[in-house]
């Protein structure tokens, strides 16, 4: 898919009224994810970054710009923060942020700003020009090519106090940060449920082929069940922070390793052919494999423990003592 056809595929997407989460169809949210990333991966990435502004503007208690497509630049690294300056009555937004997707394709991005606070801004990137730099040179990788990824330089944009999203802090500590968390989980169950579409129209049927065959389609089931049942979770506790957190650690987990599974499997299957000699499934692959590292694995693990043991905590210091 080039450029051109990725910005219009994502334009009549984005025309697509999506349920916000906890509003009563999070299941139906997530499969539609899932089903975008089945279709492509790349398409996937800026569609969900999309969506999951605008229902964080839903959760500010804010409305879209009728027809913009949204990106979210959220990524953080030590000695890259950008900075958010008080200028009379206005902000100056200064500094540099790695992996800004769609940098060139979206129209406007909800970004973090990390000094002096954490905030987040909604940008208008049609304006001032001048004002900000992509740079997409380092980008190595083959995979999401398209999907404009760069790094952005912010030289002294000029932000009003009404495209400051909420108070400082904010962004992190809703529950719908963790409900978003799910999104991408969802894309990614959909870029594996494309390598098997790919599989179960291969005509290789030796029994070792077919063994792969069976695991690679069971993942794909216990894929649909956990997205599933987190979005029915995510509906009946929408506002619970604590839940919403360790749910969204444990799909991401139980994603990520089935999603693995798949890659696993994929060549052991079909051997270096499909990843050698077919452009589609050899980038499919490749973008999958990149994208899983959005989940921070052993690190998201050990902060899963950490709230689990924390809520038991809570949990016994509300039991009351027997009475007698």
């Amino acid at each position: 898919m080039t450029s051109e056809a990725l910005l219009q595929r994502l334009r009549s997407l984005t025309e697509i009224a999506m349920p916000l989460p906890g509003a009563g169809d999070t299941p139906g949210r997530h499969r539609q994810l899932m089903e975008i990333g089945r279709e492509d991966l790349s398409l996937a990435r800026l569609a969900e970054a999309h969506w999951d502004a605008v229902s964080i503007l839903a959760e500010a208690g804010l409305k879209p710009e009728p027809g913009a497509i949204y990106g979210v630049w959220a990524s953080e690294k030590p000695g890259q923060e950008l900075s958010l300056i008080p200028r009379s009555g206005r902000y100056s937004l200064v500094g540099t942020k790695m992996f800004c997707s769609g940098a060139g394709l979206v129209d406007r991005a909800l970004v973090t700003v990390s000094k002096p606070e954490r905030f987040l801004v909604d940008v208008d990137l049609r304006r001032e020009v001048e004002g900000f730099e992509f740079n997409t040179s380092g980008w190595k990788s083959n995979a999401f090519q398209q999907t404009g990824t760069a790094t952005a330089t912010f030289k002294e944009i000029s932000i009003l106090p009404d495209e400051v999203v909420r108070e400082a802090g904010w962004y992190l500590s809703r529950p719908g940060f963790w409900h978003g968390a799910c999104g991408p989980a969802a894309c990614w169950a959909g870029g594996a449920a494309g390598l098997v579409d790919y599989a179960m129209q291969q005509s290789r049927d030796d029994s070792h082929t077919l063994a792969h065959l069976g695991a690679m389609n069971a993942s794909i089931w216990g894929l649909r069940s956990y997205l599933d049942l987190a979005g029915r979770e995510i509906d009946e506790k929408p506002c619970d922070v604590g839940e919403a957190h360790s749910r969204a650690l444990i799909v991401r987990h139980l994603v990520e390793q089935a999603c693995t599974e798949v890659l696993r499997r994929l060549p052991r299957a079909y051997g270096p052919h499909p990843l050698a000699f077919d452009e589609e499934i050899s980038r499919r692959y490749q973008e999958l494999d990149l994208y899983l590292r959005q989940s921070h694995a052993e690190r998201d693990l050990e902060s899963l423990g950490r709230e689990l043991k924390s809520q038991q905590i809570r949990s016994n210091e509300h039991v009351s003592s027997p009475v007698f």
